[in-house]
């Protein structure tokens, strides 16, 4: 049986915020969105929703991998929307958005691993909102370079990638066509590419890693020129998915946004709640 989880972990809303959230939550109905706020069971969808945000998540919610952590349907996907990306925008844009995240399921069945669709979203909604910053957080592409430029060109703001955990976690936690050295890749080459791309990356604790090995992936996502990190505590959605093995407690957080700043990352949010577009506006702002 899984552990009671601390009292720290329990979400506090308010009647604005819930009502603030019923209108977004309408809107995107309205227009067919999927947000990862509620594919995900994402603890924070009634704060963020009532500050006004959330994140998509386009090419479906369907995802064709099966990472032991997540509680997004694996399987079979349907084809692409093509309608999807304006939608979008114009949900973007009705809503007044000014920081917007988009996310995917991973489309391995994709000969582009969809990195076209993002590109055609960040475009569009640039173009309906030209004042929003736009944040993409993508799957690995199969670290293929031309899919990752295909999906950059466009002019997201912030590229994020999830590490997701530890080196020796990974081919327990993810799945088998992930890989820790992979999703470095991806990060160096985003770099690469463009050298001024804010650059983000997440980890979740309480997955069984040791304190050592926490330090040594903040190491390697410094080394690969990450700009921002997030590390939250992993809570389980369901039971099919991995228990937790431990709980972080919010001065352990502290801990570890004091020795991921003395690191050399230009942002960083940690807390038991964070997660990688939690408080990402506050945290771009925070880089520019």
């Amino acid at each position: 049986m899984e552990e009671r989880k601390p009292d720290w972990l329990r979400v506090k809303v308010s009647a604005d915020a819930v009502a603030l959230a019923s209108r977004v939550g309408g809107v995107l109905t309205e227009h067919g969105i999927h947000t990862v706020c509620r594919s995900a069971g994402c603890p924070n969808l009634p704060t963020c929703w009532g500050a006004g945000t959330a994140t998509f998540m386009i090419l479906g919610d369907v995802c064709t991998r099966a990472c032991r952590f997540c509680a997004v349907t694996h399987g079979r996907p349907a084809a692409p929307d093509p309608s999807e990306p304006a939608r979008l925008a114009r949900a973007v844009a009705e809503l007044g958005l000014r920081y917007v995240v988009v996310t995917s399921v991973d489309r391995d069945d994709l000969p582009d691993g969809g990195s076209s669709h993002y590109a055609e979203v960040s475009r569009l909604i640039r173009a309906a909102v030209p004042g929003a910053v736009v944040e993409a957080l993508i799957p690995d592409f199969g670290a293929d370079r031309i899919a990752l430029e295909t999906a950059v060109n466009t002019g997201p703001h912030v590229v994020g990638h999830n590490v997701e955990t530890v080196r020796r976690l990974t081919p327990f936690i993810r799945d088998r066509r992930a890989g820790y050295d992979a999703s470095l890749a991806v990060l160096r080459t985003l770099k690469e590419m463009s050298p001024s791309l804010v650059t983000k990356s997440s980890l979740l604790l309480g997955l069984g890693e040791t304190e050592e090995e926490i330090g040594e992936t903040l190491a390697d996502l410094r080394e690969v020129g990450v700009d921002a990190v997030v590390l939250g505590q992993y809570l389980r959605p369901t039971s099919r998915q991995i228990p937790v093995a431990s709980y972080v407690s919010p001065e352990g957080f502290r801990r570890w946004e004091a020795r991921a700043r003395d690191m050399g990352f230009g942002t960083v949010v940690a807390a038991p709640l964070a997660r990688t577009s939690f408080r990402a506006a506050e945290a771009y702002a925070a880089l520019r």
